[in-house]
């Protein structure tokens, strides 16, 4: 059973960084797009940014210079480094991966950034 598991939200002051971690687990024979989408109550959920096999990034324009998405490929790790956080940054946050050439979701992890 392949599956993501997110770690890292929490609560956190306006200006305030966070780091989430997802790491998939389970009969995994290829990884390819790793990324990070968001949900805020009441919207869709959005990109916020994804990284190829290769480590080519792209972002969300909101989160361009704020965020940086990383991954660790011994690991099957995924990371994203958030400063500078916004009130409008709060969403649940979801992991997403490309296992096995299908796509998987983490459960997600609560953002709160408080102004």
């Amino acid at each position: 059973q392949v599956q993501l598991v997110e770690s890292g939200g929490g609560l956190v002051q306006a200006g305030g960084s966070l780091r989430l971690s997802c790491a998939a687990s389970g009969r995994i024979f290829s990884i390819n797009a790793m990324g990070w989408y968001r949900q805020a109550p009441g919207k869709q959920r959005e990109l916020v940014a994804i990284i190829s096999n290769l480590s080519s990034t792209n972002y969300a324009d909101s989160v361009k210079g704020r965020f940086t998405i990383s991954r660790d490929n011994a690991k099957n790790t995924v990371y994203l480094q958030m400063n500078s956080l916004k009130p409008e940054d709060t969403a649940l946050y979801y992991c997403y991966a490309n296992l096995n050439e299908l796509g998987y979701w983490g459960q997600g992890t609560q953002v709160i950034v408080s102004s």
